[in-house]
């Protein structure tokens, strides 16, 4: 009989150790160690067994395409690269209250009309469920619903060929498998239940969804082997002041990474934003300084988002820098820049930064967005109505092009934008010619030319600051 032995393993980064300890060494997270009993190998000279002979396949060949599943939500199938397909393993992470539950409810609601589905739950009561189905038009929806956390009795309970569609597991932290002695939760007992119910989904062909908690710092909690075991990760994201939420993916192997699906909470559950940037946008006012409207891409689809900033003096030593959607460290470069390459004194103001309507930016693109709203802050002159900013900052203070500049200009031109002050094309991309539409490019190569643009309008508003865009040199127009 194998002896047990035991073990120190970090709950946020699945680190082992032979002793305890207050902060992990490897992700310091501080008192997320805990002792776990393992079951020691069998020596060497027992149980060994002799390998069977596995089976290679060429590289040419015809392979079955991957048959999808649509829900009928076109968010979130178009998050997961156009449907779920069957045998594959989905996690699904997110702040507490922020609608997990409630969309995978809705997709499971949506799916039953062509195949079963089954719902179990290892945190809420039968009868709580079905109180969400009412408030959600879902009562009548053909799902199976359980509350169970024995893995075991899940397996044996569904490893039949019935034709299962979908299964939805929230969540996965509640889950246990009963060969392990550790309390459920912990990374051995995540890692052992997210295996165990990914090979059932694989062997069935049917697709499961995982719903993961997640830490202080917002990534999923557990060990980060859970990602790699499973084929798509989504993470819910948004502010639960604001009712927009994001779903966002950051691992697919059946489409793109980071894709989005942008939703909106309502009394009747979450509902489908199918031009999301006139949401986000709809709040906008053209006379506040301070603001620029950033024209970016996520995903496949181009996106129009408010930027906005607040500049104010300070009297601390170190002025506060507070961002909120955006990255600090980013930030920090743009500041410096405009101090450096431009002259323009921040090092002694307070600096506020917010992404409107709760969405995220990782998009290098947003720098020049970032930097008109610091300008237009401490400048005291709003940005031109009607415009649109993108472009990449360099530590030099050049700016540099991005991609798909046509698709944003595009998406401004179909909300009303007339104006968007750009990155200068490529000389070959002038002689090739843009055409279409009244865009107008206001091209610019250093982050100087758009703090003059500011210099000018402080006299005379958006008249000069017009005088000011003639004076720059300009790409073709743009449709």
């Amino acid at each position: 009989m194998a002896r047990q032995t035991r073990r120190f393993v970090c709950q946020a980064c699945g680190a082992s150790f032979t002793k305890w300890s207050g902060r992990c060494e490897s992700c310091g997270s501080w008192n997320a160690i805990i002792e776990e009993a393992i079951e020691a190998a069998a020596p060497r000279s027992l149980g060994r067994r002799r390998g069977h002979s596995i089976s290679f396949a060429d590289l040419q060949g015809v392979s079955e395409a991957a048959r999808r599943r649509r829900t009928g939500i076109a968010e979130f199938d178009r998050v997961c690269g156009g449907g779920i397909v069957p045998g594959s393993g989905i996690l699904v992470g997110g702040e507490p209250g922020i609608g997990k539950s409630t969309l995978l409810l809705q997709v499971a609601a949506a799916l039953a009309r062509e195949a079963p589905c089954a719902y179990i739950s290892g945190e809420e009561a039968v009868d709580q469920v079905r109180m969400r189905a009412e408030r959600l038009g879902l009562g009548s929806a053909s799902i199976q619903l359980a509350v169970a956390t024995d893995v075991r009795d899940i397996v044996s309970t569904l490893d039949r060929p019935d034709g299962l569609g979908l299964l939805v597991i929230d969540s996965i932290q509640t889950m246990f498998v009963d060969n392990l002695e550790s309390a459920p939760g912990t990374v051995a007992q995540v890692r052992a239940s997210a295996q165990a119910l990914i090979g059932l989904a694989k062997r069935r062909g049917f697709t499961v969804v995982l719903v993961g908690h997640v830490t202080k710092e917002g990534m999923i909690a557990g060990p980060k082997v859970l990602e790699h075991m499973v084929d798509t990760v989504l993470y819910f994201e948004g502010d639960t002041s604001h009712q927009f939420r994001v779903l966002r993916a950051v691992k697919n192997r059946f489409g793109p990474t980071d894709e989005i699906g942008v939703f909106e909470m309502t009394d009747a559950g979450l509902k489908e934003v199918t031009n999301p940037s006139a949401l986000f946008l709809s709040d906008q006012r053209d006379d506040v300084t301070g603001a620029s409207v950033f024209a970016g891409i996520e995903g496949s689809r181009p996106l129009l988002v408010e930027i906005q900033s607040l500049i104010a003096p300070s009297q601390l030593p170190s002025p506060r820098r507070a961002v909120v959607g955006w990255d600090a460290g980013r930030l920090a470069m743009i500041l410096a820049v405009l101090e450096a390459r431009c002259g323009l004194s921040l090092s002694g103001t307070e600096v506020y930064l917010n992404v409107a309507g709760g969405l995220r930016i990782g998009e290098p693109a947003a720098d020049l967005a970032v930097a008109a709203a610091l300008v237009s802050a401490a400048r005291g002159v709003p940005v031109p109505p009607k415009t649109v900013v993108f472009g990449e900052i360099g530590l030099s203070g050049e700016i540099r092009a991005v991609s798909r500049t046509e698709a944003r200009l595009k998406e401004a031109s179909k909300l009303g934008f007339t104006r968007a002050i750009a990155p200068t094309a490529p000389a070959d991309q002038k002689k090739r010619g843009r055409t279409g539409g009244a865009m107008e490019i206001v091209g610019i190569t250093h982050v100087r030319d758009l703090v003059g643009l500011f210099g000018a309008a402080r006299s005379g508003g958006e008249h000069e600051f017009g005088q000011a865009v003639r004076r720059v040199p300009k790409a073709a127009s743009h449709g």
